[in-house]
């Protein structure tokens, strides 16, 4: 009991000390909903980035590899590219374009299971996906011995909480943009400010991990 009672307690700690930084990340998104980019793409994009960081993380667990941190930051690339796509692609759809298509797709996929497995397979949300993998390129350097230090039942538990927390991460993150102030600010420079947000955030991941001492003229 202590040692799931110590896993559950290292399992919210190291939640909270690897994704504050996230939730900058998704109040942006939430703050770009529209026609097109849902609230699920978000959901399910927040998940499988996860999903991906905790298996890159597992060798730690099973005693494997540990990735340098200089390669891990080659994952800033990600929001770098998105950024500047979006920079640089013209948004010109008309709310009465995008309602249209909204309204044809809802009418078109009725069935639940339908519109679950599109929106798994929607750009967006491997639009968000890499950006959570990106951002959270960090925590597997945290996450692998974290994980290295315990058995399968409390590696269980750790991961339960992840994923639980991912999910209220979400939540918050929307709430959070519910409100007036907020809910204001975001929509006045939200679509102004998230490709430079994007590309600074991979900007600072490659300089964190040390990413640009891999060009040769940087070493001395």
């Amino acid at each position: 009991m202590n040692q799931l009672r110590t896993a559950f307690i290292q399992g919210i700690i190291a939640f909270f000390a690897t994704n504050i930084d996230d939730m900058v990340i998704l109040l942006l998104f939430f703050s770009q909903i529209n026609a097109d980019f849902r609230r699920r793409h978000i959901f399910f994009g927040q998940y499988l980035g996860f999903a991906a960081i905790i298996i890159a993380s597992l060798p730690g667990f099973f005693g494997g590899l540990v990735v340098r941190r200089e390669l891990i930051g080659l994952l800033g690339i990600l929001p770098i590219v998105i950024g500047l796509k979006q920079l640089l692609s013209q948004q010109e759809e008309t709310t009465e374009i995008q309602t249209v298509s909204s309204d044809f797709k809802q009418s078109s996929y009725r069935n639940p299971i339908i519109s679950f497995i599109l929106s798994l397979l929607h750009p967006n949300t491997y639009k968000v996906a890499a950006v959570t993998i990106a951002n959270g390129g960090d925590n597997i350097s945290i996450y692998i011995p974290l994980f290295a230090g315990h058995n399968f039942t409390s590696l269980g538990v750790i991961l339960s909480i992840f994923f639980v927390m991912v999910g209220v991460w979400c939540l918050i993150a929307y709430l959070l943009t519910l409100h007036p102030a907020i809910a204001d600010i975001l929509t006045r420079y939200g679509n102004f400010l998230v490709p430079y947000v994007l590309i600074c955030l991979g900007l600072f991941i490659m300089y964190e991990r040390g990413t640009f001492n891999l060009l040769p003229w940087v070493k001395t």
